[in-house]
């Protein structure tokens, strides 16, 4: 089952730029890609031109299944922004992802996000623009 995530429609599209442009492209085919080192093999997010750990150049695409674990989360119950009075109150947490790598994104639901919990990804369409969020898993 997956859960309906609300819509800020007036919250602003990303611009991708030559590193993050895979990921978004891959969101919107229902992927996620990260990066992992070709030399010492650590899988990172965001894209990097070099390893932010051995520091050794590029880095290979992969797609991994964006389960993972909630490591730490915020939960809003004011707007922040005009665009984002839609969509109180939210959370946004740190995933730590199964297939390495620890990415941030909104949680649904709201109420149920903790530190530990289990989530699975949820690709949220926007007009121009593809979001990833997590679900907690029942």
């Amino acid at each position: 089952m997956t859960i309906e995530f609300p819509i800020a429609p007036d919250a602003p599209a990303p611009e991708p730029d030559e590193w993050s442009a895979p990921f978004w492209a891959g969101l919107t085919e229902g992927r996620i890609v990260i990066q992992v080192c070709a030399s010492c093999d650590r899988r990172r997010f965001p894209r990097m031109p070099a390893c932010p750990y051995c520091g050794a150049g590029g880095g290979e695409d992969v797609e991994v299944a964006g389960t993972g674990t909630v490591y730490s989360f915020v939960r809003a119950h004011r707007a922040l922004t005009p665009a984002s009075a839609a969509i109180v109150p939210y959370a946004v947490a740190a995933v730590d992802l199964d297939g390495g790598a620890r990415m941030f994104g909104r949680v649904m639901p709201t109420e149920a996000c903790a530190i530990g919990v289990r989530v699975s990804p949820v690709f949220v369409a926007h007009d121009t623009w593809t979001e990833l969020g997590f679900q907690v898993d029942p």
